[in-house]
């Protein structure tokens, strides 16, 4: 043929009709995935490398790259903050009242817990003086609960007055008297 436009199979490109060689797909991909990947040598007895070295493979041991249960992840990040003492305080408030029974814990509130000291409020004078007395025993549950040693004190604390003093002028004297701690 004379003409200006070369055939197909002279310049390498051929119609999209026609059906190519799977070979020369085969080699075409090839050439098209040529230094995208690294060559992976086969392993050989007098090679030093274990398999556990291998970052592709975890054996049959457990392994920090392995799946982990959600409590164990938790438990893992809780430690790695330092946060376990905390979250064990504020565990024993939010279950206060299966810790220290339904009763106790109607009529006192944990207000804090530092170095040892658990500040707890009563809402009456007459339940200040019964959890003054019941002190031993209620650091007994909580150090069971907590871990020896983790509340040394328990501060019980009355319930909050209220002011009587109204105004700039008052008169001075005993005022009321109440159960106000």
């Amino acid at each position: 043929m004379s003409g200006d436009t070369p055939e197909p199979e002279d310049s390498g490109m051929r119609p999209r009709n026609e059906e190519r060689d799977p070979l020369d797909l085969a080699r075409a991909i090839a050439r098209g995935l040529a230094g995208k990947t690294p060559a992976r040598r086969r392993k050989t007895k007098t090679d030093r490398r274990s398999r556990t070295d291998d970052p592709q493979f975890s054996g049959a041991r457990e392994d920090p790259r392995d799946p982990q249960t959600l409590d164990k992840a938790i438990a893992d990040l809780i430690s790695e903050g330092g946060w376990s003492d905390e979250l064990r305080v504020h565990g024993v408030f939010a279950r206060w009242a299966a810790i220290m029974g339904a009763e106790i814990a109607s009529h006192a509130t944990p207000m804090a817990l530092v170095d040892g000291r658990l500040e707890v409020r009563a809402d009456t004078t007459a339940w200040a003086t019964q959890l003054r007395l019941l002190a031993p025993e209620l650091l007994k549950r909580l150090n069971d609960v907590l871990g020896d040693g983790s509340v040394l004190v328990i501060d019980v604390k009355g319930p909050n007055a209220p002011s009587w003093k109204k105004g700039k002028f008052t008169v001075k004297g005993r005022g009321p008297r109440d159960t106000y701690g």
